[in-house]
Parts: C-alpha cells; structure tokens; sequence
C-alpha cells in the first residue's frame, strides 16, 4: 500500500541532506563549508486506524496529524460475546 494519508494526502516527499563542516562565522571562524550532498525522503508519520468511513468501519492509514485534528472517528467500542464463551477471568458458563 502506499504511504498516504486518507484525509490530508501526505505522502513521502524527496529532499536532501546536507554535510557541513567548520566554524560558523558568528562564532568566529571562516565560515561553514558543504562536504556532500545525498538524496533522502521525508516520510509522514502514517498510522493504520479502525475509522467509519461512509457508516462503515474499516481500516485506513491516515496521518498522525490528521487524528490530532479529529478527522479520524472511532468506531463504537464493541461488546457481542459469542454464545457459550466463557470470558478469561475464569468464569464458567453455565447452559
């Protein structure tokens, strides 16, 4: 799946990254100086969630920014219990 988000569209970005070395002048040496130049990507901090889209619950990814802004809706908590399931604190059932 590719990495973007359902709500804002973010999606990995290219850029660069930039070796430096030396002084910087206000601190008194003669000046910063690029020793190399590589490619890299810029990821989105994605997350797959449980959401109702449309009045169903399904799985999407969407950005960490977009569940801070409450785009994101939670499905309802879900308490069915099949028939004839004991629960795990040792309880028995009894039919």
């Amino acid at each position: 799946m590719p990495r973007v988000c359902y709500f804002t569209g973010k999606k990995t970005r290219a850029g660069r990254s930039i070796a430096r070395k030396g002084k910087a002048k206000y601190l008194g040496g003669v000046g910063k100086k690029t020793t190399g130049i590589t490619k890299r990507k810029f990821r989105p901090n994605i997350q797959k969630v449980r959401a109702l889209v449309d009045g169903k619950v399904c799985r999407i990814q969407v950005s960490a920014k977009a569940i801070r802004m409450g785009h994101v809706v939670k499905p309802p908590k879900r308490d069915w219990k099949p028939e004839g399931h004991a629960s795990s604190r040792g309880e028995s059932v009894t039919a």
